[in-house]
């Protein structure tokens, strides 16, 4: 979350409750809502890496706020980030360890292994096509291609596990 946060900031001085906003207008129902306990801390740590600064700016009817805007490290942070691709294939994934150690052990049985992570995945798309609304523009395009991307993927990992059910049976 601390880059998310650290780009958000790029675009403007903001405080944790602005920041929150923001990733849900842009994300929208499709993406885990943000805890605003857990955006605090990360700008707490953000702050003591040197990444943004604080101030307080005081309110007359409600408690002081805390904006944040980012520094030159931060910038830093965030086009090393924009230049840097996102890692895959994912090797790591926590199935595909199941499934690996599954094999030598003989135990779970692998095909039940497999037919509960694909009743799994089709569950999740279903949740992600109710979450489809149809033509949509600005920050809602955003949310629309990340469930696309979302159940793209979950296609992909459907079709491995029919792979993966068809070397082993």
């Amino acid at each position: 979350m601390r880059l998310h946060l650290l780009a958000l900031l790029a675009g403007g001085p903001a405080h944790g409750y602005e920041l929150r906003q923001a990733l849900e207008k842009l994300l929208g129902a499709a993406y885990p809502q943000p805890n605003i306990g857990q955006i605090y801390v990360t700008l707490g740590r953000l702050e003591q890496a040197g990444l943004i600064k604080g101030r307080l700016v005081s309110q007359s009817d409600r408690p002081d706020k805390r904006i944040y805007e980012i520094t030159d490290a931060g910038r830093e942070a965030v086009d090393a980030w924009y230049e840097t691709p996102s890692e895959t294939p994912r090797i790591r994934d926590d199935f595909f360890m199941k499934l690996a150690l599954a094999h030598g052990t003989g135990r779970p049985d692998q095909i039940d292994l497999i037919n509960k992570q694909r009743r799994h995945y089709l569950n999740l798309m279903r949740a992600l096509s109710r979450l489809e609304t149809g033509e949509a523009t600005g920050d809602a395009r955003i949310a629309e291609l990340l469930i696309e991307g979302a159940s793209l993927h979950l296609q992909a990992d459907l079709d491995w596990l029919e792979r993966c059910q068809e070397e082993l049976e």
